[in-house]
Order: structure tokens, then C-alpha cells, then sequence
């Protein structure tokens, strides 16, 4: 077991600070990462204030880990040291439920091992994510790294970047379909990047004008603005598929209206209350309303290839571990476009 550095909170109300985390021995079936980069998703800053009333402290955040195998275990065979992996949200599943054996890991019908404030069936207590040293994972749940790509930029796919591919996949997007993404942040950029490189025709949905250039840039083929009523009629019963990733409780109506007979608009981002859900925009073009919840690891793996073929990233910030407090600011005043990235080399420093 292991002494190492890390970063996080001791309460919902304190600044992140150094401190210091154990690591469990290298297992036979383990890997251990030296992380090089760990990126900030709104989900560290969530889980750091207790916003969902479930964090055990101290938290120490980060589920979008890029790094270097240090050593493996006897058992590992498809890894060797020196290889950039990566790790996103999860890091154990019990491998035996109906969703486990259908390589959907984060549905586990026995429960998910987060990759931080999850349960440690190691050392007791709960999991610490890459704000960090190091970790210390499964190799079922460690992923290999496209050589191509800048792994700076690559962090933020392990969770913005499943969280909305799972979602283009699972609905079956493809090449001329009008595809709609609602909201540019983390999430939304990412949207809007897949569903260019899947052949779609992608509308940016938003209710900010001044966002069209980005969206354009991102590879957006229109961008409606939600808020003006003759648009979005010009728009009404035309989109094959909508991807909604505003991170809020917000009023899904007008989106729906959006949609095609049969078609789906999936949320990705509010996990929590929506106001009232007008039955009728549901029932009578048969629409539907889903969601979706990060990917398994088949899947995410699938995405880092996908994104090796189309030389795919997020658009990101650098910042050193001693700049975390501000950057949690920023993330929270939409002040970053559009994931900020920690170098981790600043935790030695």
C-alpha cells in the first residue's frame, strides 16, 4: 500500500487542497497509471459541495484520467508498461448482472464502482479519482489511446465524450439525419463534433446568439435560436433525433415539438427535476423522451477508435492543480471552452 499525493476536499464548503491518499497494492488482474492529465468535469464540482447529498469525504475527484501503466499484474496481458491509457467514470462492476454480461457496466443491476466516492472493496471506505499521483484499476476497466491524438485534449472524452456518443449510438444516427443538439458547453461541443463526423446534418439548438460561430467552427450545419417562436415553428416535426445536454431543470416542450413521428430527444445532462412534461407533445406523434448514462467500457473504447479514425478532441484549457478552486468558478459561470484539463505534472512541483 501506498502513500501519494493528491488533491481534494475535506468538506463540502472547503477549498481543494494537497493532501495526502492510500493506493492498494498491484492485484494480478491490476493495472497502475501514473496520470499525466486529469480533466474537470461539472460532476467533480457537484460531488466536492455535496450538491447531490450522497459525497463521503474527503472527495477527491477526477474520472477523465490520461496516463502511462506503471506496472501490471500477473494476469494482464493486453497492456504492457509504457502504453497511454486511459480511465473515465468506473473502475468495478460485479461482471455477472444482465447488464454487466450486455457490456453495460454503468447499468450494473448490483451497482457501478465510481471512479471516486464509490465503494472500495479494497481498502474500505471510498474510491479516489485523478486528482492524483496515480491509480490503480481492473484491467477490464482501463482503455487504450488512440497514438494519434493529442492526449491533452483527450481527458474530457472519457466522459463528455461518451456521455454524448453512447447516446448518437444507441439511437442509431446516421449519415442526413437532422440531429439537433441542445446547449454548448462540455458536453454539447462534443455533440455537435460526433454527430458531424457520423454524416449528420447538426443544428445547434440555443438560446445564446452569440454562440452561432462557435457552433459553426465545431462543425454545426445551422444554429436555431430557441428563444425566437418563428424558428423553431420553421423548425417544428422535422429533426430525426435530438440530443439534449443542457445540465439543468428546464422546460423540454418546445424541444419536442422539434421532433419527427417516433423520433427522440435524449437527455444527458439535468439529472434532476424537469418542469411539467406536456403529455400531448408525446402521445400524439408518438415521440419519446430518454436518457442516457455514460457508456460501457466496449463502448467508450469504441468511441477513442472512432476518434482516432476522424482525429477527434475536446477543445480545452490547460491549467496547473493549484489553479482548481478558480477553475471551479469558471466551470460554474460557463467560463471555459469547453473542458478545462488539469497537467498533473503540477502536483510534483
Amino acid at each position: 500500500m501506498d502513500q501519494i499525493k493528491a488533491y481534494g476536499a475535506k468538506s463540502s464548503d472547503a477549498d481543494l487542497a494537497e493532501l495526502e491518499i492510500k493506493r492498494r497494492d498491484v492485484l494480478a488482474d491490476d493495472i497502475k497509471i501514473e496520470i499525466d492529465y486529469c480533466g474537470v468535469c461539472h460532476s467533480d464540482i457537484h460531488q466536492v459541495r455535496n450538491d447531490w447529498k450522497n459525497s463521503r469525504y474527503p472527495v477527491v475527484p477526477g474520472h477523465e484520467i490520461i496516463g502511462r501503466v506503471t506496472e501490471i499484474g500477473s494476469n494482464v496481458k493486453n497492456f504492457k508498461k509504457g502504453d497511454v491509457v486511459g480511465v473515465g467514470c468506473l473502475v468495478d462492476s460485479c461482471q455477472e448482472c444482465e447488464a454487466c454480461k450486455d457490456n453495460l457496466e454503468q447499468y450494473c443491476e448490483n451497482g457501478m464502482v465510481a471512479t471516486y466516492n464509490g465503494k472500495d472493496e479494497h481498502l474500505g471506505g471510498h474510491t479516489f479519482g485523478g486528482y492524483s499521483e496515480n491509480i490503480i484499476v481492473n484491467k477490464k476497466f482501463v482503455l487504450s489511446i488512440p497514438k494519434n491524438i493529442d492526449i491533452k485534449a483527450t481527458p474530457p472524452l472519457l466522459c463528455a465524450g461518451i456521455t454524448t456518443w453512447s447516446p448518437l449510438r444507441q439511437w442509431n444516427v446516421q449519415k442526413g439525419d437532422k440531429v439537433g443538439v441542445v446547449g454548448l458547453g462540455g458536453l454539447g461541443h462534443m455533440g455537435i463534433k460526433f454527430a458531424h463526423a457520423l454524416g449528420a446534418h447538426v443544428v445547434m439548438i440555443t438560446t445564446s446568439p452569440n454562440k452561432s460561430e462557435d457552433a459553426e467552427k465545431l462543425g454545426a450545419d445551422e444554429v436555431l435560436i430557441s428563444k425566437d417562436e418563428k424558428q423553431m415553428k420553421a423548425h417544428a416535426n422535422s429533426f430525426d433525433f435530438i440530443l439534449n445536454t443542457v445540465p439543468v431543470g428546464h422546460d423540454v416542450n418546445p424541444y419536442l415539438n422539434l421532433l419527427k413521428r417516433d423520433k427522440t430527444m435524449c437527455l444527458v445532462g439535468a439529472i434532476e427535476p424537469l418542469k411539467e412534461v406536456n403529455g400531448g407533445a408525446l402521445i400524439i406523434k408518438r415521440k419519446r423522451l430518454a436518457g442516457s448514462l455514460i457508456g460501457g467500457i466496449e463502448e467508450t473504447q469504441e468511441m477513442l477508435n472512432f476518434c482516432g479514425e476522424h482525429n477527434i478532441v475536446s477543445d480545452v484549457e490547460m491549467i496547473d492543480i493549484q489553479n482548481i478552486n478558480n477553475a471551479y468558478e469558471r466551470v460554474v459561470n460557463s467560463d471555459v471552452k469547453y473542458r478545462f484539463v488539469i497537467d498533473m505534472q503540477s502536483l510534483k512541483s
